[in-house]
This record gives C-alpha cells, sequence and structure tokens, in this order.
C-alpha cells in the first residue's frame, strides 16, 4: 500500500517541477518583451557601467598604487574585476522597482489568481534581469578592451569568470525582489536598492587596496561577498592587485564566491517566495 502511495506521488512532484520552469520560463519571457519594447531601460543600463569605466580608468588612473605602480595601465586591469562586479550587482535596484511597479499596478495580484507555481512569477523576474545583465556585462567586457584591460589566463578561465559575476548577479538580484515586495512604490524600491549598495562595493577590495583602509574596515572587505568576487575575476582574468590577505575568501576565492552567492541565493529566495505570499494575500 505504502508502494503505491509514493508511486502515485512521485507523479505529482516531476509535474509540479515541471509546472515551476514552464510558468518562470514563461513569465521571463514576458519581461524580456517588456525590456525590448521600453528601450531606454536597456540604453540606461549600459550608460552607467560604461560612464564608470571611462572616469575611474582616466580620472583616478595615475593616483592609485597598485602592486608598487601607479601605471594608469596598471590600474585600469585592476579597476575591471571590480566595474564588472560592481555592474552586476547594481542591477539589483532595476530588479526591485521592476517587481515594485507590478506590485503597484495590480500585475502580481493578477498573476497570482491564475493556476501558476507560487515562485515563479519571482523566478521569471530574475532570469530575465539575469539577461539584461549578461548583455551589458558583454558590451562593458568591449568597453573595457578598448580603454587597455586584458585577459592573460585564456578564454576558459575567463569565461569562467564571467559566470561567477553573472550567479553574483542573480544572486543580488533576489535581494531587490525582496526589497521591491516590501516597499510601496517603485521610486522607494530603486533608492532602496541602491543605498545598501554603496557600502558593499566600495568597502571591498574592488578599487583600491584594503591594505590602504583603516585597520578596522580590512576584515570587511576581505569578507565581503563582494570582494571574493572581485578577487576571484582577478585571479581567473590573471590581472594585477590579487590580495595576498590570509583570509579565506582571499586564498580560495573561486570556492567562496560560489558559496557566498548560493547562500545569498538560497535565503533571499526564500524570504522573498515567503513576502510575495503575504504581500499579495
Amino acid at each position: 500500500m505504502t508502494i503505491v502511495t509514493d508511486a502515485a506521488a512521485a507523479p505529482k512532484q516531476r509535474g509540479a517541477l515541471t509546472q515551476s520552469v514552464s510558468d518562470s520560463l514563461v513569465v521571463a519571457k514576458r519581461n524580456l518583451i517588456r525590456m525590448t519594447r521600453i528601450p531606454e531601460m536597456v540604453i540606461f543600463g549600459l550608460i552607467q557601467p560604461i560612464m564608470f569605466v571611462v572616469l575611474f580608468s582616466y580620472v583616478f588612473g595615475g593616483s592609485m598604487t597598485i602592486g608598487g605602480t601607479n601605471s594608469p595601465a596598471v590600474y585600469r586591469e585592476f579597476l575591471m574585476a571590480g566595474i564588472f562586479a560592481q555592474t552586476v550587482t547594481f542591477a539589483t535596484a532595476g530588479a526591485g522597482a521592476g517587481i515594485a511597479d507590478d506590485m503597484h499596478k495590480g500585475l502580481i495580484d493578477r498573476f497570482r489568481s491564475l493556476p501558476m507555481a507560487r515562485g515563479a512569477v519571482l523566478t521569471g523576474r530574475t532570469l530575465a534581469d539575469l539577461v539584461q545583465t549578461a548583455l551589458t556585462v558583454v558590451v562593458l567586457a568591449i568597453v573595457a578592451l578598448l580603454v587597455g584591460w586584458r585577459i592573460h589566463e585564456g578564454i576558459p578561465k575567463a569565461l569562467g569568470a564571467f559566470a561567477l559575476l553573472l550567479l553574483l548577479g542573480y544572486a543580488f538580484s533576489w535581494i531587490g525582489a525582496l526589497i521591491g515586495l516590501s516597499v510601496r512604490t517603485p521610486e522607494a524600491a530603486t533608492s532602496g536598492g541602491l543605498i545598501w549598495l554603496f557600502p558593499v562595493t566600495f568597502i571591498s577590495i574592488a578599487f583600491v587596496d584594503p591594505s590602504q583602509m583603516a585597520s578596522w574596515l580590512q576584515p570587511i572587505a576581505e569578507w565581503n561577498p563582494f570582494s571574493a568576487t572581485v578577487q576571484a575575476c582577478r585571479v581567473l582574468f590573471g590581472n594585477p592587485g590579487v590580495s595576498t590577505s590570509d583570509a579565506w575568501p582571499m586564498q580560495h576565492p573561486v570556492w567562496a564566491s560560489i558559496l557566498w552567492s548560493v547562500l545569498i541565493i538560497v535565503v533571499f529566495r526564500t524570504l522573498a517566495v515567503r513576502k510575495y505570499r503575504s504581500a499579495t494575500a
């Protein structure tokens, strides 16, 4: 009797998983189509990281000491891993604003009235944001090559670095989803999605050598999830400025980057789906 029950339950579980994946892809497609119909969203998303590359490269390039030299060319290579990571994490604000806008217009309630998986709306949204982030990273990489950035460890390792960047961006988009569900307007979601990102990105190894920071800030920078991905990218790209700190994330940056990103996804996806159910109830 127990065997029959388990056998009957298995197809339902597989069906639920299949429906969840299918529903998530449908929502992702809807959001991607929406992005193409509002091209300024994509254009503005591309302009900001390009401005950061140009400004940081040519304004601060000759004033930063990296590896005992203040060469602008060395700083540009040091800088790019941080700019890449900053770009994928700043997409958090867009994710939060998009979900808050859907909430404000009542679209989330309409989705909830349909026979679809509960987490599909948020998963679809974050997947669509991941596609847009990937496009932004491609354009940014081209601009970086034009200003002098290079990879020195081969294409496979470089692709691994970009994969870590997209994983970090996807993880942070779940933080944005939770913020978007927790506020009343898209404007509040944008502000709430950015205000905490500035200390996360700047108290890190992204733009300066952490040894130049105050002693109490150095451990924070070295254990910052953002720093782990930046360190991993510098190692995989073969760029200068790899931290020699004894902190575990700095010694094992690839594993630290993966673990931090997966942990953020698990925690904030759980919180976001729970908030989604109560916010639309």
